[in-house]
């Protein structure tokens, strides 16, 4: 029989935000396949953890994946770790989860400590809704396409990011965004764990002048609904009547389906509508 995959969460900070069942499992399993050895081994020797190590990161995970399922189909289990939080989550392990549904070896998940949930619910800011973009690409043309999708997002937004790159990230955010509320939350669970509600734009002019320190986490009021509405509206309403009518015709509709379509995009009535085009004649 297969062995099981173990994806074991790990503290973000505070060593005692372990759980107790990944402490058993760390201690149980053949081999813990952890991002950074160096790292990892900080942990275990504070549990007194003497199980294997082997290293499992993003520039290995391919051929590291290939050798780590061969051994889970020998009847090994192996546990996933990464430097902080739970694996697969911006961080190693999606891939090895994918080859491990695929040759059919048991996966399960040992639930802990997050930064993103961590820091969405410190942040004061609407935790309903969310969508996590982790770290904003690297490549520009990446990155520019992220921050123009984000720009109508209407849930809260959650972001990482090294405080290096704290204030130029800021900048480009209130500048693609326009102002919005957001939370700076640093060094979570740690002894000097803050989260700041502010600004867009108060934060870029902070951390311009001042040095970031420790691992960030953003946390980006979402567009309002009724702004991204009338913006859109705003939008359909520069665009030529019969151009408009044009989309809604070539799409099957009759006239009067059309113009009840196009009076809901503009915001206005499908008398006015009607006017409009009998006018134009």
């Amino acid at each position: 029989m297969a062995g099981t995959l173990y994806l074991c969460a790990t503290p973000i900070g505070n060593l005692e935000d372990i759980t107790f069942r990944v402490l058993q499992t760390l201690r149980e399993v053949d081999v813990i396949a952890a991002e950074d050895t160096r790292n990892s081994r900080k942990l275990l020797n504070r549990f007194e953890i003497k199980t294997p190590m082997t290293s499992y990161h993003e520039y290995n995970k391919y051929d590291k994946g290939r050798q780590l399922i061969e051994q889970l189909l020998s009847g090994k289990n192996i546990a996933v770790i990464t430097d902080a939080g739970m694996p697969g989550i911006s961080d190693p392990g999606e891939e090895l989860v994918r080859m491990a549904h695929e040759a059919g070896v048991p996966v399960t998940v040992l639930p802990g400590a997050c930064a993103c949930v961590t820091a969405l619910t410190l942040s004061g800011l609407p935790t309903r809704r969310f969508c996590f973009e982790a770290f904003l690409p690297s490549v520009k043309k990446e990155r520019m396409e992220v921050l123009e999708e984000l720009k109508t997002e209407t849930r809260t937004i959650v972001l990482y990011e090294a405080p290096h790159r704290l204030a130029k990230t800021l900048a480009e955010l209130f500048e693609a965004l326009g102002e919005r509320r957001l939370t700076v939350c640093r060094e979570l669970t740690k002894k000097h764990e803050s989260a700041v509600l502010t600004t867009l734009s108060a934060a870029a002019a902070y951390y311009l002048e001042n040095e970031a320190k420790g691992e960030c986490v953003l946390i980006v009021e979402g567009l309002d609904r009724k702004e991204l509405l009338h913006a859109e509206q705003e939008a359909y309403a520069e665009m030529d009547l019969e151009e408009h009518m044009q989309r809604y015709l070539s799409q099957g509709m009759d006239k009067k389906e059309a113009m009840k379509a196009v009076a809901a995009d503009r915001g206005v009535s499908k008398r006015e509508i009607y006017a409009m085009l009998l006018e134009r004649g």
